[in-house]
Protein backbone atom coordinates (compact mmCIF):
# COMPACT_ATOMS: atom_id res chain seq x y z
CA UNK A 1 0.00 0.00 0.00
CA UNK A 2 3.07 2.16 1.19
CA UNK A 3 4.70 1.09 -2.30
CA UNK A 4 1.75 2.11 -4.18
CA UNK A 5 1.43 5.87 -2.94
CA UNK A 6 5.11 6.23 -2.81
CA UNK A 7 4.80 4.95 -7.30
CA UNK A 8 2.09 7.31 -7.31
CA UNK A 9 3.60 10.29 -5.94
CA UNK A 10 6.86 9.53 -8.04
CA UNK A 11 4.67 9.32 -11.16
CA UNK A 12 2.77 12.44 -10.33
CA UNK A 13 6.08 14.54 -9.88
CA UNK A 14 7.28 13.42 -13.34
CA UNK A 15 4.66 13.93 -14.99
CA UNK A 16 4.44 17.65 -13.08
CA UNK A 17 8.49 17.87 -14.55
CA UNK A 18 7.56 16.65 -18.18
CA UNK A 19 4.85 18.91 -17.87
CA UNK A 20 7.01 21.81 -17.13
CA UNK A 21 10.00 20.88 -19.39
CA UNK A 22 7.46 20.74 -22.86
CA UNK A 23 5.81 24.22 -21.59
CA UNK A 24 8.71 25.97 -20.88
CA UNK A 25 10.15 26.77 -24.86
CA UNK A 26 6.76 27.63 -25.38
CA UNK A 27 6.70 29.97 -22.74
CA UNK A 28 9.96 31.34 -23.73
CA UNK A 29 9.00 31.55 -27.33
CA UNK A 30 5.95 33.70 -26.11
CA UNK A 31 7.90 36.08 -24.52
CA UNK A 32 10.32 36.28 -27.20
CA UNK A 33 7.25 36.70 -29.94
CA UNK A 34 5.77 39.69 -27.22
CA UNK A 35 9.57 41.57 -27.17
CA UNK A 36 9.62 41.09 -31.08
CA UNK A 37 5.90 42.71 -31.49
CA UNK A 38 6.91 45.36 -29.30
CA UNK A 39 10.36 46.17 -31.39
CA UNK A 40 8.45 45.65 -34.68
CA UNK A 41 5.83 47.83 -33.52
CA UNK A 42 8.08 50.39 -32.68
CA UNK A 43 10.14 50.44 -35.47
CA UNK A 44 6.89 50.94 -37.65
CA UNK A 45 5.21 53.77 -36.14
CA UNK A 46 8.32 55.92 -36.30
CA UNK A 47 8.90 54.83 -39.98
CA UNK A 48 5.62 55.62 -40.13
CA UNK A 49 5.79 59.33 -38.45
CA UNK A 50 9.04 59.56 -40.73
CA UNK A 51 7.40 58.95 -43.60
CA UNK A 52 4.55 61.51 -42.22
CA UNK A 53 6.90 64.11 -41.58
CA UNK A 54 8.43 63.79 -45.27
CA UNK A 55 4.84 63.61 -47.00
CA UNK A 56 3.75 67.03 -45.08
CA UNK A 57 6.57 68.87 -45.61
CA UNK A 58 6.23 68.61 -49.17
CA UNK A 59 2.51 69.70 -48.66
CA UNK A 60 3.58 72.57 -47.32
CA UNK A 61 6.36 73.09 -50.20
CA UNK A 62 3.41 72.98 -52.79
CA UNK A 63 1.74 75.47 -50.88
CA UNK A 64 4.11 78.02 -51.43
CA UNK A 65 4.75 77.56 -55.51
CA UNK A 66 3.61 81.04 -56.41
CA UNK A 67 5.68 81.30 -60.00
CA UNK A 68 8.01 79.54 -61.93
CA UNK A 69 10.99 80.05 -59.71
CA UNK A 70 9.32 78.38 -57.15
CA UNK A 71 8.08 75.68 -59.04
CA UNK A 72 11.55 75.00 -60.48
CA UNK A 73 12.74 74.65 -56.77
CA UNK A 74 9.70 72.50 -55.79
CA UNK A 75 10.29 69.93 -58.22
CA UNK A 76 14.04 69.94 -57.41
CA UNK A 77 13.01 69.56 -53.83
CA UNK A 78 10.41 66.59 -54.94
CA UNK A 79 13.64 64.87 -57.20
CA UNK A 80 15.40 64.90 -53.64
CA UNK A 81 12.81 63.61 -51.39
CA UNK A 82 12.15 60.95 -53.54
CA UNK A 83 15.53 59.98 -53.55
CA UNK A 84 15.72 60.19 -49.57
CA UNK A 85 11.94 58.36 -49.27
CA UNK A 86 13.65 55.20 -51.75
CA UNK A 87 16.90 55.10 -49.30
CA UNK A 88 14.60 55.53 -46.35
CA UNK A 89 12.31 52.60 -47.77
CA UNK A 90 15.52 50.40 -48.13
CA UNK A 91 16.96 50.43 -44.67
CA UNK A 92 13.45 50.11 -43.06
CA UNK A 93 13.28 46.76 -45.10
CA UNK A 94 16.73 46.10 -44.45
CA UNK A 95 15.70 47.14 -40.72
CA UNK A 96 12.84 44.71 -40.71
CA UNK A 97 14.48 41.81 -42.30
CA UNK A 98 17.23 42.30 -39.58
CA UNK A 99 15.01 42.01 -36.47
CA UNK A 100 12.76 38.82 -38.76
CA UNK A 101 16.43 37.01 -38.84
CA UNK A 102 16.98 38.08 -35.22
CA UNK A 103 13.45 36.26 -33.95
CA UNK A 104 14.28 33.37 -36.30
CA UNK A 105 17.65 32.57 -34.60
CA UNK A 106 16.41 33.30 -30.82
CA UNK A 107 13.23 30.57 -31.70
CA UNK A 108 15.78 27.97 -33.00
CA UNK A 109 18.13 28.31 -30.00
CA UNK A 110 15.49 27.74 -27.47
CA UNK A 111 14.36 24.93 -29.83
CA UNK A 112 17.76 23.49 -29.97
CA UNK A 113 18.03 23.89 -26.36
CA UNK A 114 14.81 22.08 -25.65
CA UNK A 115 15.58 19.26 -27.80
CA UNK A 116 18.65 18.44 -26.52
CA UNK A 117 17.53 19.18 -23.04
CA UNK A 118 14.59 16.16 -24.03
CA UNK A 119 17.43 14.01 -25.64
CA UNK A 120 19.78 14.46 -22.43
CA UNK A 121 16.42 14.03 -19.70
CA UNK A 122 15.60 10.86 -22.19
CA UNK A 123 19.10 9.48 -21.97
CA UNK A 124 19.91 9.42 -17.99
CA UNK A 125 16.07 7.61 -17.59
CA UNK A 126 17.41 5.24 -19.87
CA UNK A 127 20.80 4.84 -17.94
CA UNK A 128 18.49 4.90 -14.61
CA UNK A 129 16.09 2.48 -15.97
CA UNK A 130 18.81 0.06 -16.95
CA UNK A 131 20.83 0.10 -13.47
CA UNK A 132 18.18 -2.17 -12.05
CA UNK A 133 17.36 -4.29 -14.56
CA UNK A 134 20.83 -5.29 -14.91
CA UNK A 135 21.19 -5.41 -11.40
CA UNK A 136 18.43 -7.60 -11.01
CA UNK A 137 19.93 -9.52 -13.80
CA UNK A 138 23.02 -10.38 -11.88
CA UNK A 139 21.57 -10.74 -8.81
CA UNK A 140 19.14 -13.30 -10.34
CA UNK A 141 22.02 -14.94 -11.75
CA UNK A 142 24.48 -15.73 -8.92
CA UNK A 143 21.66 -17.14 -6.86
CA UNK A 144 20.91 -19.78 -9.06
Amino acid sequence: MMQDKAMQEKMMNAFTEQTKNMYNPMRKINSLLVENMEKMTDFQLEALKAYSHMGLSQMKSATEVKDADSVRDYSASQAEMMSTLSKKVLEDAKTMADMSMEFKTEVEKILEESRSQAFNKAAEETKAAAKPAASKSTSGGAAK
